[in-house]
């Protein structure tokens, strides 16, 4: 598994291909499904036995690939786009991290709640330092609302939301087509985006943050581990 590190750091997005085979992609599906009950748009994942695919199997090597052996998956999000969830997000970057307990941190803040996980926005550097992986379940065309990343943007640090709009005018986009088993990654800090499918078809991905250092002060990251978390699944 090949790639160019210098480009990924300077553009901050690579596909790789063919990543999961169709036996993997269908056992993902199985477990998976069951998430989405009652058709909403996505679910914030917590545990199962699909994880060891993120962590020791072939998605967890890639992350390993671009962030070093240290790299273990942090947080999951399971989304299905579909005619009757087609939802879109203006640009913006992922700055929340999950974690188990708050706890004063210089740096650390502000702090949130969403489904019973504690969430907080950490300092860049942090976020800078990691990366974000979408294994695509579906195929996903330029039709289906794919995702779109502002090539670059993860060096600008931290960047206000009322900036987002003026950069993406600016920067170059790259438009994240994948075929099933595909995997995007990009640095956790780029700005991106989504458009409603124009022809709307279903649309799986599952986003996994990879970090590859520890928090400080006592901070943990909240994990993929479902002992704590009611039914292993927080709702998006």
């Amino acid at each position: 598994m090949s790639y160019d590190a210098e480009a990924f750091q300077q553009r901050g997005a690579i596909l790789f291909p063919a990543v999961l085979d169709a036996w993997a992609i269908a056992a993902l599906v199985d477990a998976l499904e069951p998430a989405l009950a009652g058709h909403r748009p996505g679910k914030r994942l917590t545990g199962g036995s699909w994880t060891n695919l993120l962590s020791d199997g072939p998605v967890g090597r890639v992350a390993v690939r671009l962030i070093g052996p240290a790299a273990r998956p942090v947080r999951v999000v399971f989304f299905d786009k579909t005619p009757q969830t087609n939802w879109s997000v203006a640009w913006h970057q992922d700055r929340t991290i999950a974690v188990r307990e708050r706890k004063a941190v210089e740096g650390f803040g502000p702090w949130s709640v969403k489904d019973g996980i504690v969430h907080v926005e950490p300092p860049a550097d942090l976020l800078g330092a990691m990366v974000t992986l979408r294994v695509h379940l579906d195929d996903c065309g330029g039709d289906n609302g794919p995702l779109k990343i502002l090539l670059g943007s993860h060096r600008l640090g931290v960047v206000a939301a009322h900036r987002a709009a003026d950069l993406a005018a600016d920067l170059p986009v790259e438009v994240c087509i994948a075929q099933v088993g595909d995997v995007w990654a990009y640095p956790t800090l780029i700005l991106h985006a989504s458009e409603p499918a124009s022809n709307p078809s279903r649309r799986r991905v599952l986003q996994i943050d990879y970090a590859a250092v520890g928090l400080p002060g006592g901070l943990e990251w909240r994990g993929l581990d479902e002992a704590d978390s009611p039914k292993g699944v927080g709702a998006l």
